[in-house]
């Protein structure tokens, strides 16, 4: 977290595009442990409904840092500033982890047990030796490539494919990543009953039928529905595949599974966005609902795959 803070603050006093280059290095870096060692403890330490709340807040975040940009750039002052003012942020949060560390290594679960697990040092041959990680790779790598580029393209595909205007368009394809928040939220309270594999296939279904409202030739409000019910359905994939990791693979070495599935996972954003890009350049932005119906595919048929060779244990 303080390395993303420094990292942020960089971004707030650059002068050069070279400058946002090279900072975005040490800030992928710690953004990237963060990620992977938040979602470990989360998932030895507390339930599924925790999991889901805390990847709630992940939206909460992604429509906070554009408003303070926006607020910023309104008020006539520069970006810079921006980036400032967040990186304020994540150094009071930096303030308040090092300051609160001993409590996190208090009992926070009723699986007390987890906080005497040695985790074993594996290297990447061993893990992708593990039975079922190739499988739990693949699953994160088409849930986020999915993912990121309905973010990033379904505006475009509203407005040059179904007509809608600019405006319009950006307004409705931001309504999926609301979707994926306040769905995240609902299925905190549901994964209370439900577990993580049926959480993880409540959100496939879901996901099917918002692609099915994206590709029948309906009026464009169908359109806005499909992407808020796929947003929906996407809620609770990613939290439940973490969360599950544990009792998948074993408590010593989910530290390792969880690092190798966030890596998977960027893997997904930073590639199949672009591809899409190149394709609706090239060929047609009409695509776009198949493209993420071949992501979608993929990703059900390796999440049934990895069920098979590495099924849920009782923790």
């Amino acid at each position: 977290m303080a390395i993303t803070a420094l990292a942020l603050l960089g971004f707030g006093v650059s002068t050069k595009f070279w400058h946002l280059c090279l900072i975005s290095i040490p800030y992928g870096l710690g953004a990237g442990s963060v990620d992977a060692a938040l979602n470990n403890y989360v998932s030895l330490h507390f339930s599924s409904k925790h999991m889901n709340w805390l990847h709630c807040m992940w939206g909460l975040g992604a429509a906070v840092g554009p408003a303070i940009m926006g607020a910023v750039l309104t008020g006539g002052a520069s970006w810079h500033l921006g980036y400032v003012l967040v990186s304020v942020i994540q150094i009071v949060i930096s303030t308040i982890l090092f300051i609160s560390l001993p409590i996190w290594k208090k009992p926070t679960t009723v699986s007390e047990k987890n906080l005497d697990t040695k985790e074993k040092s594996l290297s990447l041959k061993e893990i992708l030796k593990i039975r079922g990680v190739k499988s739990v790779m693949v699953t994160f790598f088409a849930y986020c490539a999915l993912e990121v580029t309905v973010t990033l393209w379904a505006s475009s595909y509203l407005n040059l494919e179904k007509g809608i205007d600019s405006e319009t368009a950006a307004l409705w394809g931001s309504l999926y990543v609301l979707g994926i928040t306040v769905g995240r939220a609902i299925c905190g309270f549901i994964s209370i009953k439900l577990n993580d594999v049926q959480m993880t296939r409540l959100g496939e279904g879901f996901m099917v039928l918002g692609l099915v409202l994206l590709f029948l030739p309906l009026p464009n409000v169908f359109s806005l529905i499909g992407l808020i019910t796929l947003g929906i359905g996407s809620a609770p994939v990613y939290p439940s595949i973490i969360h599950s990791t544990p009792a998948r693979f074993g408590e010593a070495r989910s530290q390792a599974l969880i690092g190798v599935q966030m890596a998977s996972a960027y893997t997904g954003t930073c590639l199949m966005p672009p591809l899409f890009g190149l394709i609706a350049n090239h060929v047609s932005i009409k695509l776009f609902p198949l493209y993420i119906a071949v992501l979608a595919v993929i990703m059900i048929v390796m999440f049934e795959v990895l069920n098979k060779r590495a099924g849920i244990k009782k923790m």
